[in-house]
């Protein structure tokens, strides 16, 4: 029998002054809390309280993460409550802050796996003792390389991996005790962190090529040995490994990729969103996407693929996309063009003046898009020349500077709405205010995964299916975007992330019958909408010995 201090100890099980009179005399817990016998709605009104006492917004996540740290159901049923004030502050953009500062602020491990490619014989040892037992269906994994925004953190991006399974859980449901941050210890290229006495991971450069992928191969083996009715969400990879690790596991396993697909989907909903705004199709729009990384050719792909299902062939479907990067626009002679690059790359002979189209303002001129999608992480990249002409040439330009954090976005959107005359509709990747233009307030849309992907994983995992394909993305974007209200004056082309249970449900339970549709669910689970419901967890305290059952 677990005993009282293990218990109190426990986050899964752990419920503080919550615990019964009887459950104390039952549980060994008798004398070793205060008497009196709070509700979970006292507590959760009691942290709140203290939270807003806290000066800055570091100060407030790491109140919240002791929090978290010790009661994870008191978490969940305070960010709950909360969840539009506690988004920006557990997760994007104060998660950068904490990992910057990861050394000198760790206390616990919040319950992570931490392994190492100079190890992976402990691989399946440290899984199984991070797991202790529990009935684990959802991973998200990290090696930090390419944390978006901050770049290469090493081990401190640990906090990615817990910060997005504080949101799966929150957004949609999944039961906490099921889930399990990894962070994969590949060393770090960041000089910062190698000359910092207090860093915690291992001191070399990142160690490459096969010897790499040798490793991820193992680690996946051994997930799928371990737990094999779980999600593998691989997260913040670097632009030279992330598609490759897709591209080989995406067919074989229930897998996702954040960065790639995550991406994808939510620009694509933004953009359905906006069209519905607009009324106009989606085979009329000519993209440039600014930032051909990983996220950026995540985009372009997930686009790519709706234009084919709505009716152009690959070839009509290619001519709709144009890529700018460092280089300037990305031609099919430009040096180091990666895979996934090269597939959407135009031809110099296209241009007149091909050469001097390095500037994003001459190749707007030349391109003439509809849609400008910036991630890039570069500070106002997009500039007044570069947004007035886009204006120019689009009724209504459809921008998504989604850069995060802040210091990174290519525009804040008050510029990009003055700078348009009130005609762009926008999204950005940070939480920002409405802008009041002529008497009008526009609500900016949020494109931040977090809109999506705890759907999609959510939806997924409840009908038990074999993967998580495009047709299943498309089913996720579709279902997001046709949430707004497009006869409202200045509409948000994406739902608020006030409501972001509420639509994460929709999604899942899209993402869901899609899969049955397909054939890809378990084997009698044929209801989409009861089997999102069966699947859901809620952040209350049940009977204790139900809990308990699980952990013995």
């Amino acid at each position: 029998m677990i005993s009282g201090y293990e218990l109190l100890n426990n986050p899964f099980l752990n419920r503080g002054t919550a615990f019964t009179t009887e459950e104390r005399k039952q549980h060994g817990l008798l004398g070793l809390l205060p008497p009196r016998v709070k509700t979970i709605d006292e507590q959760a009104d009691e942290i709140y309280a203290l939270y807003q006492k806290k000066g800055t917004l570091i100060e407030k996540r790491h109140f919240l993460m002791e929090i978290f740290n010790n009661n994870r159901t008191l978490f969940f049923n305070l960010m709950g409550k909360h969840i539009n004030e506690f988004m920006p502050i557990v997760y994007d953009p104060v998660i950068a802050e904490s990992i910057e500062e990861y050394n000198e602020r760790f206390v616990k491990p919040q319950n992570a796996a931490y392994l190492t490619v100079d190890h992976p014989e402990n691989n399946r040892e440290i899984l199984k003792n991070a797991a202790e037992g529990r009935d684990i269906r959802l991973i998200v994994v990290t090696d930090a390389e390419g944390i978006l925004g901050i770049g290469d953190w090493g081990v401190n991006g640990v906090d990615i991996a817990v910060g997005k399974l504080m949101v799966y859980t929150a957004a949609a449901g999944i039961n906490p005790a099921q889930v399990l941050p990894v962070s994969i210890d590949a060393g770090t290229n960041n000089q910062e962190l190698l000359d910092d006495k207090n860093y915690l991971g291992k001191r070399h450069a990142r160690i490459e090529g096969q010897r790499y992928f040798d490793f991820i191969d193992q680690f996946v083996g051994d997930v799928e040995s371990l737990f094999p009715k779980s999600l593998l969400h691989f997260e913040d990879f670097g632009r030279g490994t992330a598609a490759k690790i897709l591209d080989k596991y995406q067919d074989k396993i229930l897998t996702f990729n954040d960065d790639i697909q995550g991406t994808g989907v939510i620009v694509l909903a933004g953009v359905l969103g906006a069209l519905n705004i607009t009324k106009e199709k989606l085979t009329d729009q000519t993209f440039l996407t600014f930032g051909a990384g990983t996220a950026g050719m995540g985009i372009v792909k997930m686009l790519f693929e709706e234009l084919v299902r709505q009716g152009l062939s690959e070839q009509e479907a290619k001519q709709h996309f144009y890529l700018f990067d460092r280089q300037g626009l990305l031609f099919d002679d430009t040096e180091g063009l990666t895979p996934e690059q090269a597939r959407f790359t135009r031809s110099r002979g296209e241009f007149d003046n091909a050469a001097q189209l390095t500037d994003l303002t001459a190749a707007i001129k030349a391109v003439q898009p509809t849609v400008m999608v910036g991630t890039s992480t570069v500070h106002n990249a997009f500039t007044e020349a570069a947004i007035r002409e886009m204006a120019a040439h689009a009724k209504h330009p459809i921008i998504f500077p989604i850069s995060n954090p802040t210091k990174k976005i290519e525009a804040m959107p008050d510029d990009v709405m003055n700078w348009s005359d009130g005609r762009a509709l926008v999204a950005t990747g940070i939480p920002t205010p409405a802008v009041d233009y002529q008497g009008v307030q526009y609500e900016i849309g949020q494109a931040n995964n977090a809109l999506i992907y705890p759907g999609v994983g959510f939806g997924a995992l409840a009908v038990q299916a074999k993967v998580i394909n495009d047709d299943m993305l498309a089913a996720a974007a579709h279902a997001l975007g046709g949430l707004i209200d497009a006869d409202q004056p200045g509409a948000a082309v994406l739902p608020p992330v006030s409501k972001l249970a509420d639509f994460s449900k929709k999604v899942a339970e899209a993402v869901a019958q899609s899969a049955i549709d397909q054939g890809l669910a378990a084997a009698g689970i044929t209801d989409a909408k009861q089997a999102v419901a069966n699947f859901t967890w809620q952040a209350e305290y049940k009977p204790l010995d139900q809990e308990l059952a699980r952990f013995e």
